[in-house]
Parts: C-alpha cells; sequence; structure tokens
C-alpha cells in the first residue's frame, strides 16, 4: 500500500495505539494539551519535514536510501544504524501493544465465562506467532487494524465522555517530557514509516533516483496531511485513550492490535530483508517474529514503554543531526522544495539547533521525573 493514504493511515494509527502509555493523570490537563501542541509544531514538525526530505532525495526504502545519502554526504556510515533503530522501533512497538493487551484481553475473556487458561506471556507468545503470518500479507493489514482500532475507541468514548474534566496544573519539566514523547510518537519519529510509504519511493534496489528528482516534488503537500491528522486523531487520543475498555471492546481492540502489529512486523521484516538480500522475507519474518517473542517474554509493557522512549529519543537526534549536520545543503533544498528561501532557513535552523535541544530538555525532565 505505498501511497499517500497509507501515511495517513498511520498517522492516524499511531496516536490510537501508543498514547495511554504517556498521558498524565488526569487526561484534562490543559497546560499538558498546550504542551503537546507547541511540542508537534517545533519538534514533531520539523523532524516530519527532515524525514520526507530524506526520502524524496534517496527514492528508496530507508535500508537502501541511507547508504546512498552517507555515500552522497561522504560522511560516516555510523548514520546507517538509523535503519537498525527503525527496525528496532517497530518491533518494540508491536511487542509492547500484544504484550499490554494479551492481559487484557484474559481478564475480558473471564468477564463473559470464556477463561483461557493460559499464563499472560503463553497469550503474548500466541499473539505474536499469528501477527508474524499476517504479516506476510503485507501492508493490507494496516486498515483493519485502524478500522477496529477506531470501533474500540468508539463504544469507549460512549460511556468515558462524561468522565473527563478540564483543569489547569502548574507546568513541569516532566510534563514537557511526556508532551515531546506524544510528539515523537505522533511523528512516528525513528520509524521510518512514512518515508518507507512514500509514493515517490521505489521498492526496486536497482532504481535510480536522478530522474526522479527532476520532478521536485514539494514536501509540504506530503507531510501537512500527514501533521494534520495527526493532531486531529491525537486530540481525540487524549481524551479518550484512558478511558477503561468493557469486554467485548477489549477483544475488537485486540483484533486492532494484532492487525497493527503484523503491518509492523512486515515493515521490519522488509528492512531486514533489504539488508540481508540473501535472507528473502520468509528468514526476516522469523527473525522479527523471534524478536519481538523475546520482547513479550522478558520484558514488560511498562518497560516496553520505556524502551520506546529511549529508542525514539535515540532515533529523533539521528535524523534530526543527519539532515540537518550532515546532508548537503542544496541536497535537502532541493528535496523540501520549500516556497521560499526563508522558510528552508528556518527549517535548517529548528531541525540543527531546536529539535536537538527541546529533546535533551525533554531527556532531562523524564530523568528528573
Amino acid at each position: 500500500m505505498q501511497n499517500r493514504f497509507a501515511s495517513l493511515f498511520i498517522a492516524a494509527l499511531l496516536p490510537l495505539l501508543l498514547f495511554r502509555w504517556f498521558i498524565p493523570t488526569p487526561v484534562g490537563q490543559l497546560d499538558f494539551w498546550l504542551m503537546w501542541l507547541l511540542a508537534m509544531v517545533v519538534v514533531g514538525l520539523p523532524l516530519l519535514y527532515a524525514e520526507i526530505g530524506l526520502a524524496h532525495r534517496s527514492q528508496k526504502i530507508p535500508a537502501k536510501g541511507i547508504q546512498e545519502l552517507t555515500r552522497e554526504a561522504d560522511t560516516s556510515t555510523i548514520w546507517r544504524s538509523f535503519v537498525w533503530l527503525t527496525v528496532l522501533l517497530s518491533l518494540v512497538v508491536a511487542g509492547l501493544s500484544i504484550d499490554a493487551v494479551s492481559a487484557n484481553l484474559l481478564q475480558a475473556t473471564q468477564e463473559l465465562g470464556l477463561s483461557l487458561q493460559v499464563p499472560d506471556y503463553a497469550l503474548g507468545v500466541i499473539m505474536v506467532i499469528i501477527a508474524a503470518m499476517l504479516s506476510l500479507l503485507g501492508g493490507s493489514t494496516l486498515v483493519a487494524s485502524l478500522v477496529l482500532i477506531a470501533i474500540a475507541f468508539v463504544m469507549a468514548a460512549v460511556t468515558n465522555i462524561s468522565s473527563i474534566s478540564l483543569i489547569m496544573t502548574e507546568p513541569s519539566l516532566g510534563e514537557w517530557a511526556r508532551a515531546v514523547t506524544l510528539a515523537l510518537v505522533s511523528v512516528g519519529v525513528g520509524t521510518g514509516l512514512f518515508w518507507f510509504n512514500n509514493p515517490l519511493v521505489s521498492r526496486d534496489p536497482n532504481h535510480s533516483a536522478e530522474i526522479g528528482r527532476n520532478t521536485r516534488e514539494i514536501a509540504t503537500k506530503t507531510v501537512l496531511p500527514i501533521w494534520l491528522t495527526q493532531l486531529v486523531i491525537g486530540s481525540v487520543a487524549l481524551i479518550f485513550t484512558t478511558g477503561s475498555f468493557a469486554p467485548i471492546t477489549t477483544i475488537v481492540y485486540a483484533f486492532g492490535v494484532l492487525a497493527a502489529s503484523a503491518f509492523f512486523m512486515h515493515y521490519a521484516s522488509a528492512q531486514i530483508a533489504n539488508i540481508f538480500q540473501r535472507f528473502g522475507i520468509w528468514i526476516a519474518t522469523a527473525i522479527s517474529m523471534v524478536l519481538t517473542i523475546l520482547l513479550v517474554v522478558i520484558a514488560t509493557p511498562q518497560s516496553l514503554a520505556v524502551l520506546l522512549v529511549v529508542v525514539s529519543v535515540v532515533s529523533a537526534l539521528v535524523l534530526a543531526i543527519f539532515s540537518g549536520w550532515q546532508m548537503k545543503i542544496s541536497h535537502m533544498r532541493k528535496s523540501l522544495n520549500f516556497s521560499s528561501e526563508g522558510v528552508y532557513n528556518l527549517w535548517r535552523v529548528a531541525i540543527r539547533i531546536l529539535v536537538p535541544l527541546l529533546i535533551i530538555v525533554a531527556v532531562a525532565g523524564w530523568i528528573l521525573s
């Protein structure tokens, strides 16, 4: 599903799937909402432009495109680690989602009188295996996951809307850390998903980007629909994601998580298969499955959420530094194709200085809190 709609579906899915881990209690804190909105503008938006710019420049999936970009920039191959961060982050998202929903699913079935006599981790492993098999269907599970999870949120909203109250609390560094984390999760920073699913990106490893670069696609036409979708769906997720799910709602949500995890595992497997071409998609899928099982069995949802934060932060910094400091100015200017030089300079200041600084401040907030 390599088209503009795939990026919009991903943009809608990520907040619904991941927001629950980083929203403070109570949920109706206006100061936190404003911080998240600010982080979406000053951190998320420049990083999204950076990822789309790299996609336009390379016109190959991240596993192949980053190799070409580092050669063009005549920079260290250490920046190619970004691809491994995308693989790890996508598998962490899959593992966290399955690990968290498996315990809720057991409780839901018990309330419905359908007791499953299996431990949490065993159900999680079974779900990972099913997700790995579904991942062989490619990106087709993305739409199913979004529909099922959206239905679960609508079902939950009916019972939880009356319990939400808006309050103003004292802003803190810890709140800023959570707001930045939500902005990174919203944008999908570090996953490379919007790069991978960009319409200009070719799956052909022998594809030459030189011809396509002459089209000078405007990055804003791709970035703004994605960002606005994240902003709208993120606002909905902020309101309803902390509400408790009824048993039926939990089951619907669990099927959505299963389909979403299949999509993330498909993405990770495709990257692995392109890094090690001798493996093929079947071996790459087996590797993704084993790694995800290890995450589900060894780690708790809380520890996986911490790992998600750490990998997201590292990936965001790598993306910001590489696109802002390592890429040639002329290459990024042509790839982004802004309407004016002033807008490009504003983005460049943000990606080189503001974004890394604010992320570091957020890290300090996490440590202190």
